[in-house]
């Protein structure tokens, strides 16, 4: 069985024991495979902000590496909300790249996990007039900086 057949596997079983009628399609992404759940149950199984969606992708994971410590690390998106999410997020990292360019003011996003503080990373890694930073710390949530890579340290962001 393949890693994510096995990952499969256990997404339908938490589903059934929580008892929610799902399909599940991989779908691959440029991040690597992901599950997509379809659903009536969609907006109950994505949660507040995504928050119910980000714990069935953490427990999926977390039991995947128990059994295949090497294995890929599998996304769990429900209704396309996830793509959704990135896509707005993208837009909204590029329009704050642009303002930080014009103003020369830093720019601080809400509250992010880990998964989309990277993505607002790797938007930008190739952009050589800007950086990102996010605090020190074990917090879920962080407030992710970004501002021009030559300002000056004494500026606030906005």
């Amino acid at each position: 069985m393949t890693t994510v057949e096995s990952a499969t596997k256990i997404l339908d079983s938490l589903l059934g024991h929580l008892g929610y009628a799902a399909t599940i399609d991989l779908q691959d992404t440029p991040d690597g495979p992901c599950l997509q759940i379809q659903s009536a149950d969609s907006a109950v199984l994505i949660g507040k902000d995504g928050e119910r969606l980000d714990d069935l992708q953490y427990l999926v994971n977390r039991i995947l590496r128990r059994h295949r410590p090497d294995a890929e690390r599998i996304k769990v998106d429900c209704g396309h909300f996830r793509a959704i999410q990135e896509d707005h997020l993208n837009e909204e990292i590029k329009a704050a790249a642009e303002r930080v360019k014009i103003t020369g003011k830093p720019f601080q996003f809400r509250p992010l996990n880990a998964y989309y503080r990277r993505i607002v990373h790797n938007c930008l890694v190739a952009d050589s007039q800007i950086v990102s930073h996010s605090p020190p710390g074990d917090d879920r949530l962080k407030r992710i900086t970004i501002s021009l890579k030559n300002a000056p340290a004494s500026t606030s962001p906005s």
